[in-house]
């Protein structure tokens, strides 16, 4: 009896281990949103970006050919910006980090949007190789932000460094963005951040936390806390995934397209965002 339980056991964590394996190599969903913001210029068009996270490239679930297969997904919608929220590969430590950083840079190279493709970097890049992926980066032709802003068309894409490993400075990005104007867009990695931003940020884009990864019917998140970070608490779980709106603020959690070093995913598939933005009276 106790040999047939544990045959029952193991078949079933075996079916949802393939069938979380065919959740992480699926095609991403295209989520989408319209926002309304306010200060949007009178005679202004729509603006379309694009929000990628967590690529993790080298891990079981994104290879060169997952991520050129991606990209042309977002180039087949035309947006305008596309915005990277970091992750954009695997690793804890700067082990095999390099050619994993240097396999980006032809790939993302084919991201097509008129305003540009801006990124900023998340934990696992901080672990890694920092410089080597900001060096594959731009010569894929991507704007790194490290706590600063960039004017594109009427946005300002204000770029907060990672606030899970400490790297973040929202006060230098915002005052960066004050100097060169725009619909501020604030993009980091971990959603977090937005504890500790002013009220006139209005529009957070973030990645990190996977939606969950593994979300149990009944249960949730299978993990809320890092056991190779001496259970450290991932993320607030009000932020694990998709639209929130808190404190008068609408903050955008993608999923990500990669998986990390787990190729499994359940209840939480990869994804990325379209998000549209239009004036008040648009």
């Amino acid at each position: 009896m106790v040999g047939a339980a544990a045959l029952l056991l193991a078949g079933l964590a075996g079916l949802a281990a393939a069938m979380g394996f065919r959740e992480a190599w699926a095609d991403p969903v295209m989520r989408t949103l319209d926002v309304r913001v306010q200060g949007w210029p009178t005679e202004g068009a729509p603006v379309r970006m694009a929000l990628l996270s967590d690529i993790h490239l080298g891990g079981g679930a994104m290879d060169d050919a997952r991520l050129r297969w991606i990209v042309a997904q977002v180039n087949a919608v035309r947006p305008d910006l596309v915005l990277i929220a970091g992750d954009m590969i695997v690793g804890h430590d700067a082990s095999g980090a390099a050619p994993r950083a240097a396999g980006l840079q032809v790939p993302l190279s084919g991201l097509r949007a008129r305003l540009g493709v801006v990124a900023v970097l998340g934990n696992h890049d901080h672990w890694t190789a920092p410089a080597a992926i900001r060096q594959a980066l731009e010569g894929a032709g991507v704007h790194v932000l490290t706590n600063t802003a960039l004017r594109a068309g009427a946005v300002a894409i204000v770029g907060v460094d990672d606030a899970y490993s400490g790297h973040d400075d929202a006060a230098a990005a915002i005052a960066a963005w004050r100097r060169v104007g725009g619909v501020p867009i604030l993009l980091t990695h971990a959603p977090d951040l937005v504890h500790r931003l002013p009220r006139e940020l209005t529009l957070v884009l973030a990645g990190h936390t996977h939606c969950g990864q593994v979300v149990l019917p009944g249960w949730g998140p299978l993990l809320l806390h890092a056991p190779q970070e001496h259970w450290r608490r991932l993320y607030d779980p009000q932020l694990r995934c998709g639209i929130v709106h808190q404190d008068g603020r609408t903050i955008v959690v993608t999923a990500g397209v990669g998986s990390g070093t787990m190729p499994i995913r359940l209840g939480a598939p990869p994804d990325w965002w379209l998000v549209t933005l239009h004036g008040r009276g648009g």
